[in-house]
């Protein structure tokens, strides 16, 4: 009996440590991309006017440069007008994610990873339209005459966890079918033995 409930309480104490991990990643990379992105943000706002331009690597001065510059709207600049609602859609999609978070399967180790950035980088935007009423944008790249695009480290994470999310789905998905697939075919040889 003795046996039974020591063992119990190993795989409680296990599970607890585990689920304790998982949460710690989790605001270890927003708290991450939250200080990076807000002190580049802010690095930004302290040494450049509003359109201003640095070239931190001559090299690459006809694709990449420093320029601030602010997006009240969405990603583009769509729609300028609606910062408030984007401020609610962040704070309802990061809730949202955090929910999901801790219903992920063991496995989605690199699911994890993604919607760490997705909410950290979503949290950065955020906090940018409290502050200041606009997203602070900076990196500006471009391929002339084919897209030119400023943004910030933010959507950055945004987008790289948003890959990461569908990349680890992707694999969880083709795993979950191969093992399917597996037991199916050791059914038919028991069925025909």
């Amino acid at each position: 009996m003795r046996r039974a409930i020591a063992a119990c309480l190993y795989a409680a104490g296990r599970y607890w440590l585990w689920t304790m991990r998982r949460w710690i990643l989790l605001f270890v990379i927003v708290v991450s991309v939250l200080i990076a992105d807000q002190i580049t943000k802010q690095a930004v706002i302290d040494n450049l006017r509003l359109g201003e331009s640095r070239q931190p690597a001559p090299f690459l001065a006809p694709f990449f440069q420093i320029t601030r510059s602010e997006n009240t709207g969405a990603s583009f600049g769509f729609l300028p007008q609606a910062g408030d609602v984007f401020l609610i859609i962040a704070l309802i999609v990061s809730a949202a994610l955090v929910v999901f978070y801790g219903r992920l399967p063991v496995a989605a180790n690199v699911t994890r990873i993604g919607m760490g950035l997705v909410i950290g980088g979503a949290l950065g935007n955020a906090i940018d339209r409290l502050q200041h009423g606009a997203v602070v944008d900076f990196i500006h790249y471009q391929i002339p005459g084919v897209i030119s695009n400023v943004s910030n480290l933010a959507d950055h994470a945004i987008v790289l966890g948003v890959i990461l999310i569908f990349v680890d789905s992707w694999r969880l998905d083709r795993a979950n079918r191969q093992v399917t697939l597996d037991g199916e075919e050791s059914a038919t040889t028991d069925v025909s033995e």
